[in-house]
């Protein structure tokens, strides 16, 4: 199926959520893909810089997901998370990523708007769909710190000004939680859906229960991102299989079920977001 835009795959995934997931390696895509087909929903497939670091270039792995996405039943679409740099914007869209997001979340409020205006009107020039975060100045987790909320008044500020298609707030969630203990704030989510003129993005959803996802979702999150999670079931995997056969040296005999487990991850956040 040919790649399909953010807005028209929000609009797939209503009245639920449009659930996102961070690729690292190709069985992550593989999988994140199966489980769209098998639930009959919408799917993003994200890189980060991170991830492109790790393979040495973005090319590889989004060339992979663009293709992917491409042969697949389902309706997905490849994303750029959290870039800091014009420069691997460039590069995504260059190797057809139709959809990114500048991550200005360390800079001062005034950088960030000066920053993420600039990027949004050179992505609208060439008809990509651009997501930005709006936070707290330094920190590893930069908006997501635990402590950090996103203000209404300060986010319809900031569309207005940067013109941007989505916003990453601030809610109660934090990246990289291997516990899913996060209390999401349901009347700030409902304050921001009713006030922000674009679709909220949740990141750091990994640490979210079921319960909260759900009710994200019902007070007005659009897109939900997940990460950790899957990379907790995949390595689960790995981890049990080597460990019944320490002797193992084929991956693709500990890979295949690593893979299982991410789809199944998978298949279960989506079914769950069909609110």
């Amino acid at each position: 199926m040919p790649l399909t835009s953010i807005p028209d795959l929000i609009a797939a995934a209503q009245p639920g959520g449009l659930g996102a997931f961070n690729v690292i390696a190709l069985e992550h895509a593989e999988a994140i893909a199966a489980a769209a087909e098998s639930a009959k929903r919408p799917v993003v497939l994200q890189l980060s810089e991170n991830t492109a670091r790790y393979h040495g270039g973005l090319a590889p792995l989004a060339l992979a997901c663009l293709r992917i996405a491409a042969d697949s039943d389902a309706a997905i679409a490849v994303h750029l998370d959290h870039a800091t740099s014009t420069e691997f914007i460039h590069q995504a869209i260059d190797l057809g990523i139709r959809s990114v997001m500048y991550d200005g979340s360390a800079l001062d409020y005034a950088d960030n708007v000066a920053a993420t205006t600039a990027i949004t009107a050179w992505c609208h020039q060439r008809g990509v769909h651009i997501e930005a975060e709006l936070g707290e100045v330094g920190g590893k987790d930069g908006v997501h710190a635990p402590g950090a909320r996103t203000d209404p008044d300060e986010a319809v500020e900031f569309v207005n000004a940067t013109g941007v298609d989505a916003l990453a707030v601030a809610v109660g969630s934090s990246h990289a939680m291997h516990t899913r203990t996060a209390e999401l704030d349901n009347d700030l989510i409902a304050h921001l859906a009713a006030k922000v003129p674009v679709p909220l993005v949740l990141h750091g959803s990994s640490g979210v229960p079921d319960h909260g996802l759900r009710g994200a979702v019902e007070h007005g999150m659009t897109k939900i991102n997940i990460a950790t999670r899957l990379n907790i079931r995949m390595t689960a995997a790995i981890r049990e299989h080597l460990t019944q056969d320490p002797d193992l040296a084929d991956p693709r005999e500990y890979l295949a079920p690593a893979r299982t487990a991410i789809r199944s991850e998978v298949e279960h956040f989506l079914r769950l977001l069909a609110v």
